[in-house]
Parts: C-alpha cells; structure tokens; sequence
C-alpha cells in the first residue's frame, strides 16, 4: 500500500535554493498536501553531451549532441564545466536545507517514468511534478513530453511561472504574446520606470522546512548504460571530456593574457560576484566601463549566472536597491552608497530588461529564432552556406571555399585583428566581450554574407554564458533578419571599431601574439598592411592572416592621438572612439607620427548609442593540427576533418557593394 505523498520537483535553468518560487511555496505553505520532495535534475542527451558518463564498453542510445548546420557540440568545455559546477553547488546547498539533487540522464519522458515506477513499487505514492516553465522551442517539446508522460502515468503536472527575470510575467502589459512590440525601445517605455517594477525577492527556505526527503535507498538508481558519479571530480569530467577535443589543437594560452571570466559556477559564487561588483565600484561605473575589452571588470560578468538560474535579475536588483538606498550596511563604503540610482545602476537594470526581451521575443516568434529568415522571414536567401543542399541561386563560391572560410573565422587566423583576438579569447576561456561578439557577428554575417546560424551555433557550443533566447535573437538583430529596425544597414567596421575600443591594441596583441612586435596600429589591426620588407622580421612571412586575409577593409588614419574617448582624428569609419582598458600586457612602442603619411577615407562622425549585444552558438569543433607559430599558411585541420587549408582564397570572397559603416550599436548587451 502506498504511503505518503511525494512531488518530483524537475530542476530545469533555476540552479538555486534562494528566490525559488517552488521551494519557497513547499517551505512557506502547509496545504500543498506532499509529504517528501524528490529535486531531479536531468542531463539531456539532445542538448548536452552524456557519452562521458557511459559504463565501460557501453555505446550510448542517443545520437551526439551536435546543432542542426555546422555540426558542432550543443554545449562546449566551458559551459560543461560551468553547468556541472552550478548543478554541484544547488545539490550541496540543498543538502544544507536537509534537502538533497538527483541527477539523471535521459529524456524527460524515460527518468519520469524509470523514477514513478520504481518509487510505486517501493511503496512510494507519487502525486505530482512540477516544473518551472521555460520558452525555448526545445524546452516547450520538452514540457510536452513531461505532461504527456505525467498523464499515462496518472500523475499531475504543474508548470510555475519561471521568476528569475526583472520584471515578472504577472506584471506584464501584454495581453498575449503578440502584443510584444518588435523595437525595444518601444518596450522600454512601457516598463518604465524600471527601477519600481521588480517584484520581491523570496527568502531561502529555512533548515529542515522542506518536505521529507526520499531515502536514497528508495530512488531507482540510473538505468543502463550510464552511472552518475558520486564525486564532483568526476562528475565534472563525465561532462567535460567528450567535449574537451574542441580544444586540443588550440595553441598555448598566450604569455600574459587573462581570463574576463575566470569564475566558478553555482548560486554561491554568484552572490559573491554580485557583492564584489558593488563594492569595487564596478556597478557604478558600469555604464562608461560596458564596451571595455580586457579585464574582468568591464562588464558584470552575472549573464552565465543568469542563464543558469542561478541568481535572479531581481536578486540582483534588490542588492541594488540595498546599496543605493544606503539600507545594506554590508555594501556601507561603495562608491555611490546612498546617492540612490546612479549611471552604472540605472545601465544595468536596462541590460536585465533586455534579456527579458530577447525571452520575450522568443515566447512570439517561436521556432522562428532558428530559422536562417529569421523573425523577419526573410526570403532573400543571400547567405552563403557550406552546406550543398542549403546553397543560394547567386552563390559562386564553392561550398568546400566557405568552409574554410568559416573555419578560419571560428579559429582566429582571418587577417582581422579584432576578430581573431575574439575568436581566439572564445576558444580559451569561453568569454569574449559584448562589443567583440557584436563584431564578429557582422563580419560574418555582413561582410562575408555567411549563413548567420554557423556563428549562432559556434557562440551556443563555446560560450560559458550561452542563453538560447538571447544568443539566437541577438546573432538575429545583427544578422539583419531580427527586430533591428535598421536591419541590413547596420554594419560594423571591425578596423574603425578596433581604433576606438582598442585604442593602443592592447587587447589585439593581448591575444593574437603574432602580431606584438607590430608598432603601428593600422598594421596590428590588419597584418596584411604591414610593408612587405618588415615581413620578415615580423614574422609575418607564411601567416595565413598576412599572405592571405580573408577580407580586406581600405582603412587609414591621420594625426596624433587626441583623447582617451575619440584617439585618432579619421576620415572614415562612422563612430566615436570608446575608452580603452588597462594594460595586461607590455606594448611595443607607438609611433606618434605612424599615421601621417597614410590616406584616409571620410572624418564623419556617428552617434554611437551606448547599447548593443550578441550572444549564441550551437556546436562541437575538435581541435586541429598545424597551428605551430602564428597559424601558419597550409595543414590547418579544423573541426573533425572539415575546414582544411588557408591558402588560394581571394582576398574580397566576390562580396556584394558594402553598405555604409555602421552608424550604432545593437540596443543592449548580451554579455551583461
């Protein structure tokens, strides 16, 4: 005869004990009528890779996690390892709350019915699953499996409103999904002020206040032919070596480069982020700070966090208010203590309605944000794609020749400084800056005309703070084909943008070490540039990013450098020059006059607005061979055999007439 009553509690991307609404309402109310609590949390075959987590000599039943067109992993290292740290955190602070996780791997549909079953049949009742409710197209599938399997087995599911964004569905002014206005702004001004509009933050519950947990005894174990680790170690490396060959045939960590984000994964480390940028002065100078290239300060580093649910962007509101109000004697000393909301404060609650957007966005447009049309359904097919049954009419370039192209983008040897030194920041550490996502995404998509979805997908596999709804929509608004309501017009020069954001090219020669020798900036920014007799003694000579760029921008500068915010006078390039960082590294020494002989294009200048951002990939690339010193020429073997060679490409790929250099930024950033 069953005893009891107990709910599986599905923990899906709220990876906390704190600001949960379901613990909350298990720990604060007496009617809910269970009498235990099972937390699960499931590892998805189609969205994570589980092979590592295979009993010796087992061949997994699923197909690898890789995305639909660059065939690369789901979920990359960083993430891996970010997600297993998150999901060791929740699990060792619900131990604290007398609680404990269980961790499975399968489809939703398999655990539930392997775990139900076989809690029945130890005598366990089972009275619900709950869930908090997601938007993604694959997790609405999901939702559906587990209602459909809760419904043969007789059990009620119920789906929570998901809490840990700004502004709570509840209070939205929408009537349906529709009602979701397609320019942001026009968004923004419905919710402000934004300062007033988050709801409270609910309180972690108390010890022992948490219904019964199931003994461990009673809980079917994990069907064949996976086992789930009993320690961290190697639970983190069950996730992470599958994986791991994506970075194999990267070079060495370059001498004197950090990490923007070398921070650990879960709820505790979140709060202990949070607290540091508040008291470091970071949140306050947020908003002059947010387009910064090196360091771990320029932005907040809370958007891994936030994906994970492992804080809220109303946890983190509150602490604002904390500080600003001077109520939080914690934070007493901060820079701005009780000035209420400052620049820096008032940026960020922007930044968190944003994401609420791009969610937003997604709950209307559904599967649309995968689609290479877009929100726009854009039927112009001008991408070029790699993929034979995907290639344009008007496409001249062989599919094999894009390629290589992509594979080059993706593994920092194009002749772009700004681009490589992304693409190569990416491979090491998962993290590229807000600003350098925003150009990658148009040299790809706009210079080159390349399928946008292989950098949407490359961003989701590598990104430590990969968000579907905010990567897939912001590769979107810069593809073109998103709610930009500048479209196709917006357009980055990655050169001219260089000059302004890496004023001394610190962050270039931070991460593409071929180029530190390099004086001028106009050379260190575009090696190819470089006079041909310097080559050698460069080490230019047999870089594929000097012999053979893969796109080439006539772009030169005149005059001494003026100030910190705008440092060379030009006349070409549409925009104001943005603040330079700290040094990491040794510069060689600038010339002052490097740039007096040289032939400039226009000096208009553009109003750039102080928001942007760009998030997002799907993917699984494996390493290579024959990076040696600086990339060099031909052998370069890229993604499981894909990709091969840098040599025989044209220098202008056949590209359309360019548009005008972009005149602004995306409206917000991704990378919060």
């Amino acid at each position: 005869m069953s005893t009891g009553n107990t709910l599986v509690y599905i923990v899906r991307h709220d990876l906390r004990v704190s600001d949960n609404p379901i613990l909350h309402h298990l720990a604060s109310t007496s009617d809910h009528g269970f009498t235990h609590v099972l937390p699960l949390f499931v590892l998805l075959p189609h969205q994570i890779e589980v092979s590592g987590f295979l009993k010796e000599g087992s061949q997994s039943p699923f197909p690898e996690a890789k995305s639909k067109v660059g065939r690369y992993w789901r979920c990359g290292p960083h993430r891996a390892k970010f997600i297993a740290q998150s999901i060791w955190n929740l699990k060792e602070n619900l131990e604290k709350l007398g609680s404990d996780l269980t961790i499975r791997i399968g489809t939703y549909g398999e655990v539930l019915k392997s775990l139900i079953d076989g809690l029945r049949q130890d005598g366990l009742n089972v009275g619900g699953v709950w869930a908090i409710e997601e938007e993604g197209y694959e997790e609405k599938r999901d939702e559906k499996n587990i209602e459909d399997t809760c419904s043969s087995l007789g059990v009620d599911f119920r789906k929570w409103v998901d809490e840990k964004y700004f502004i709570d569905d509840r209070d939205l002014k929408l009537d349906n999904p529709q009602d979701l206005p397609d320019v942001f702004t026009t968004y923004r001004k419905m919710m402000e002020p934004l300062r007033e509009k988050p709801r409270a933050v609910l309180p972690t519950p108390p010890k022992d206040a948490l219904p019964k947990l199931v003994e461990a005894v009673k809980i079917p174990s994990q069907p064949s032919p996976f086992e789930i680790p009993s320690s961290y170690d190697k639970f983190e490396a069950a996730l992470f070596h599958p994986v791991s060959g994506v970075l194999s045939g990267v070079p060495p960590f370059p001498e004197g480069a950090k990490s923007a984000h070398p921070f650990r994964g879960g709820e505790d480390s979140a709060h202990t982020r949070l607290n540091y940028l508040i008291k470091s002065g970071s949140a306050y100078s947020y908003k002059s700070s947010r387009n910064g290239l090196l360091g771990s300060d320029f932005s907040t580093k809370l958007s891994a966090y936030l994906a994970q649910g492992c804080i809220t962007a109303r946890q983190v509101h509150d602490q604002l208010v904390g500080y600003e109000d001077g109520k939080d004697d914690s934070l007493a000393g901060s820079q701005g203590y009780g000035d209420g909301e400052d620049e820096g404060t008032k940026a960020i609650r922007f930044e968190l309605l944003w994401r609420d957007y791009m969610r937003l966005c997604t709950r209307k447009f559904k599967g649309k944000l995968f689609l290479r049309s877009g929100f726009r359904d854009d039927s112009n097919n001008k991408w070029k794609s790699a993929k034979t049954e995907e290639v344009a009419d008007g496409q001249e370039q062989p599919t094999d020749e894009i390629s290589k192209i992509v594979q080059r983008i993706f593994d920092g040897t194009t002749g772009m400084g700004l681009i490589d030194a992304s693409q190569r920041e990416l491979l090491h550490t998962g993290y590229t800056s807000n600003r350098a996502r925003q150009n990658v995404a148009s040299f790809l998509a706009k210079h080159l005309s390349i399928d946008w979805r292989y950098g949407a997908e490359w961003y989701e596999m590598l990104l430590v703070d990969y968000d579907v709804s905010s990567n897939w929509a912001n590769w979107q608004y810069v593809a073109g084909v998103g709610n930009d309501p500048r479209g196709e017009a917006r357009i980055f020069n990655p050169v001219k943008q260089a000059f302004d954001y890496d004023k001394d090219g610190e962050y270039v020669r931070c991460w593409v070490p071929e180029v530190r020798e390099i004086e001028k900036l106009e050379h260190v920014f575009q090696a190819w540039t470089t006079p041909k007799e310097d080559w050698d003694r460069l080490g230019l000579t047999g870089l594929a990013m000097a012999e053979d760029p893969i796109k080439k921008i006539d772009f030169s500068v005149e005059g001494k450098p003026k100030t910190s915010r705008r440092p060379f006078v030009r006349r070409r390039g549409h925009g104001r020059g943005g603040s330079g960082r700290a040094s990491q590294l040794p510069s060689p020494k600038q010339s002052t006059t490097a740039n007096e002989n040289e032939t400039t294009a226009d000096g208009q200048q553009d109003n750039q607005a102080q928001q942007g951002t760009i998030e997002t990939p799907r993917g699984g690339f494996r390493g290579g061979r024959g990076y040696g010193r600086g990339y060099r020429g031909r052998g370069y073997r890229g993604p499981r055999g894909g990709y091969r060679g840098n040599r025989g490409m044209s220098s202008n790929y056949g590209q359309p007439p360019q548009p005008p250099p972009i005149q602004q930024l995306a409206p917000a950033e991704q990378a919060l």
